[in-house]
């Protein structure tokens, strides 16, 4: 239903724009609805041009699909988002997109205003299609609408509606712009490319001819029984290819990041309640200011701060990529921004415990000769065990949840830096919502699990040292 939906709302405008009684001559565009074509006729035709076509049977690879009493079908569909506009040896061919290694491939280009595909003579002749039927060219569009849809990734899709130009023609021209096909421009390489009918640069806003391009597709048109679809499994079976399919390298990466973190910040925080204790009160309100305040700062900021003291810049940072060890952009870095964010946490939950002791039994211990050592790991340590643990479950649910800071100061690198959160952050934006709900549920799943066994080791521990008193 959310795809639908999805589907529906970036469908809903080149809806406005024409005509799906009429899907166009070849060579010649389909009428617009503002030049004066209506909408379509019935309430269920309008639906049935914006929803997603179930009738289409798309592969799970994305790469191939089929359509119930079409005799062709779509192969090897693949989807370029962005192009290249430089000159290739010293020529400007125009905005040109990859297409294949092979020539005779059909070919989509995608405007705000137009789309021009490209039926290779030889594919139609090989598979039938007839350019002048208006039900080939319904199967095409359906099949293409469909293929663009599954591989758009949260990009702008193809609509049936909407203007469409189909051309057998390599060179087509339209509204003074010139869209070329199978364009070998480097060896053994093809290309589609938008200039203009005087060579100029059609993205270009100032251009009297300037086009908006959004994409383009590529696929191998071939005989329907040529096309073996195979749909995406169902039940456990697809749960397992989802899974199968996921890489795990965020949970991986994550996992040693908070086990690593939470050493230091376990550590860090003892000490530094501790130290915080036994200076002048007046110097203490500076201490527990400075070792409170990544607390209050937004993440962000944070982030920032430890880039501008660890980047080249500074010479602490300097000195580490001098021995080849740049913290920036690294795995350590991910390190440092957890255990900057959610130190506080186990600072102040330390120093907490710590304050509450009584001072007496403190003060009797020394005068039995006990040392500040033992007096911090047989009294203070085991007494304050409750709320150091819950500090502990704190800093690392914190430590475990990073986001900004890391992002910040080590970046996204796959298998590297990107943790579970920046994973989800990242596979949502890339329209991989699934993927995002997936690692939703592991964070949640691996943080219930984590604080449950330290609150029920807790609760065993205080049993214990009651039964002791």
């Amino acid at each position: 239903m959310l795809v639908a939906f999805a589907l529906m709302m970036a469908l809903f405008p080149a809806a406005a724009f024409a005509d799906g009684a009429d899907e166009g001559d070849v060579d010649v565009p389909n009428a617009a609805a503002g030049a004066g074509a209506g909408a379509p006729d019935t309430p269920a035709a309008a639906q049935n041009a914006t929803a997603a076509d179930d009738a289409v049977e798309v592969a799970a690879d994305g790469e191939s699909a089929s359509l119930a009493g079409s005799p062709f079908a779509l192969s090897a569909f693949s989807r370029s988002q962005v192009g290249a506009n430089s000159e290739v040896d010293g020529t400007y061919a125009g905005y040109r997109y990859y297409v294949s290694n092979e020539p005779g491939s059909l070919a989509v280009i995608v405007t705000d205003q137009l789309v021009v595909a490209y039926v290779p003579p030889q594919a139609a002749e090989a598979v039938g299609f007839d350019a002048g039927s208006s039900e080939d060219r319904a199967f095409l569009k359906r099949l293409l609408v469909a293929l663009d849809a599954a591989n758009a990734k949260g990009g702008a899709t193809l609509s049936r509606e909407g203007e469409w130009l189909f051309t057998g023609s390599p060179t087509v021209e339209q509204g003074g712009v010139v869209y070329k096909f199978d364009q070998e421009l480097k060896d053994g390489q093809y290309y589609a490319c938008v200039v203009g009918a005087d060579g100029s640069d059609v993205t270009n806003p100032s251009n009297p001819a300037y086009v908006k391009l959004s994409h383009a597709d590529a696929a191998q048109l071939l005989p329907a029984a040529d096309v073996e679809v195979i749909g995406a499994p169902t039940g456990f079976d697809a749960l397992v290819a989802f899974v199968s399919g996921i890489d795990m390298s965020p949970l991986w990466v994550t996992l040693k990041t908070t086990g690593t973190a939470i050493i230091f910040i376990f550590l860090l925080g003892l000490l530094a309640a501790y130290f915080s204790l036994r200076i002048p009160a007046r110097a203490q309100d500076i201490a527990d200011s400075i070792f409170t305040i990544p607390m209050v700062l937004p993440p962000t900021v944070c982030g920032f701060l430890l880039l501008l003291l660890l980047g080249k810049n500074t010479a602490f940072g300097q000195f580490f990529n001098d021995i080849g060890r740049p913290l920036v952009f690294s795995w350590e870095a991910t390190v440092i921004a957890a255990v900057v964010v959610a130190f506080p946490l186990m600072y102040r939950s330390a120093r907490g415990a710590f304050e509450n002791l009584d001072p007496n039994m403190l003060d009797a211990a020394r005068t039995l000769g006990w040392s500040n050592v033992k007096i911090f790991f047989k009294l203070m340590l085991p007494l304050s065990w409750s709320s150091i643990a819950a500090g502990t479950v704190l800093s690392f649910a914190r430590a475990l949840g990073e986001f900004g800071a890391t992002l910040f100061l080590a970046g996204n690198y796959l298998g590297i830096t990107r943790t579970i959160p920046i994973a989800i952050y990242f596979e949502w934006m890339s329209g991989n919502t699934d993927v995002a709900l997936f690692w939703t549920g592991v964070i949640m799943v691996f943080s219930f699990i984590v604080i449950l066994f330290i609150n029920l080791w807790s609760r065993r521990t205080t049993k214990y040292r009651r039964r002791a008193s």
